[in-house]
């Protein structure tokens, strides 16, 4: 039955080495079974639904993903997406987390579209590489603030905006432990490594008596305080369909970056370089981020951890099936994901904004006409606290420079009208 649905001699893989990889990739992306409760609770959502909702989102991604599209990939609520749906949607911009899940859904239900149709091609191809690439520079410093803030590292002061935190606090102190340990371990290319500073961060918090560990191992907790709580009919408010826009773009780009790179390393592309089965991976990660919405999380999305299972050599749908299964078990430990403080996390939050920085590395800095831009939607997320005002910055700014600096036949059409937008949605509705 396994060789009929994953064809598994035509990919020279046997059910051992499939299994093996699906629990390197897993324990890879553990980690954000702590940090995205931790993240969504501070919405007022609960702590042990949106637990349940996490490991349901992944575990319906992946399955997904291995059955249909047949790829080692597996799939998660994405990082940045979750702090942008805390943070700015629900914390900053005032709406309720109940309408925050509408608008992810939303934005699957376009993505799915977009991909039965074809159009993410065009979309995408739209796009500077330059500008993707400062998109996603943006959302690494996104997240790195919040980690800091979580860390008290960084705190608010009201001459200076932020101000350094009180570094004689425990919670500060174990934070720059986990990130130096985080690193190291990367470095040292150690299975879990993310997941490995976690639980040494938060095993340290217990033993000095800065936490509790209240259990380990119990039933899973009731979903039903998240469940089918979405309000779609308020994510359609005018003032919305920007974040709509941001969830849809992010996670646009984030999956077809993902997909290609993974496949690449996995030498999956056919003789054209392109990836077979696209369609259906794009629509696996659609379904999964509109499932998750529907269960309680943010934005489900393909995760490149996913590597890591190819580097230990799986190369079909099997290994995602296996990361569904183990983030299903995973539902037994909701008690340990609880334990985790923030400080935990925050070294993971930072740790992720270091890879996600290094898109940075691809831009040529000695053309203005695209530094600048990238520069601008950079800072703007962090200092906006909005992705979806970073994406707008960077839009208006690339379509102004490039028209000013005498370069208007290098934009086409998509970015002409796309800034025109966010210009009326900055002016109007910021």
């Amino acid at each position: 039955m396994l060789e009929r649905l994953f064809q598994l001699k035509a990919h020279n893989t046997s059910v051992r080495t499939e299994v093996l990889a699906g629990i390197t990739t897993f324990l890879t992306m553990a980690y954000i079974l702590f940090v995205n409760p931790n993240m969504l609770a501070e919405t007022g959502m609960d702590h042990g639904a949106v637990f349940v909702a996490t490991c349901l989102a992944a575990a319906v991604g992946s399955l997904v993903m291995g059955l249909l599209a047949n790829y080692p990939i597996a799939l998660a609520p994405g990082m940045g997406l979750n702090a942008f749906f805390t943070y700015t949607v629900v914390m900053t911009m005032g709406y309720s987390w109940q309408t925050a899940l509408g608008a992810v859904f939303l934005s699957g239900a376009i993505f799915f579209l977009l991909s039965i149709f074809k159009i993410r091609e065009w979309i995408i191809n739209s796009i500077p590489l330059a500008l993707r690439a400062g998109i996603a520079a943006g959302i690494g410093l996104f997240l790195a603030i919040i980690a800091l803030k979580n860390a008290g590292i960084v705190v608010d002061h009201p001459a200076t905006l932020v101000g350094l935190g009180d570094m004689s606090q425990g919670g500060a102190l174990l934070a720059c432990l986990g990130f130096f340990v985080i690193a190291a371990l990367a470095y040292r290319k150690v299975t879990g490594a993310v997941m490995i500073g976690i639980l040494l961060v938060t095993g340290l918090s217990i033993a000095l008596g800065l936490s509790e560990l209240p259990g380990v191992i119990s039933m899973p907790p009731s979903l039903m305080p998240t469940l089918l709580q979405l309000d779609i009919a308020g994510a359609l408010d005018i003032g919305l369909i920007s974040v709509i826009f941001a969830f849809l773009f992010v996670d646009l780009f984030d999956t077809s970056g993902t997909l290609v790179g993974v496949a690449q390393k996995a030498d999956l592309l056919d003789k054209d370089g392109k990836m077979p089965r696209l369609g259906r991976a794009l629509m696996a990660d659609s379904t999964a981020t509109m499932a998750g919405a529907a269960l309680g999380t943010s934005t489900t999305t393909s995760y490149i951890e996913s590597a890591a299972g190819i580097s230990a050599g799986g190369r079909t749908g099997l290994t995602a099936c296996v990361v569904a299964a183990l983030f299903l078990l995973s539902l037994f430990f909701a008690p340990l994901a609880g334990s985790v403080p923030a400080y935990a996390t925050a070294p993971a939050l930072l740790f992720v904004a270091v890879l996600m920085m290094s898109s940075l590395a691809q831009i040529d800095w000695d053309d203005l006409t695209v530094a600048a831009p990238v520069v601008a939607a950079a800072l703007a997320m962090p200092l906006t606290f909005s992705i979806a005002n970073g994406i707008a910055f960077g839009f208006i700014a690339w379509t102004g420079i490039k028209l000013l600096s005498g370069r208007a036949r290098e934009l086409n059409a998509a970015m002409w009208v796309l800034s025109a937008l966010f210009i009326v949605k900055l002016a109007y509705f910021a």
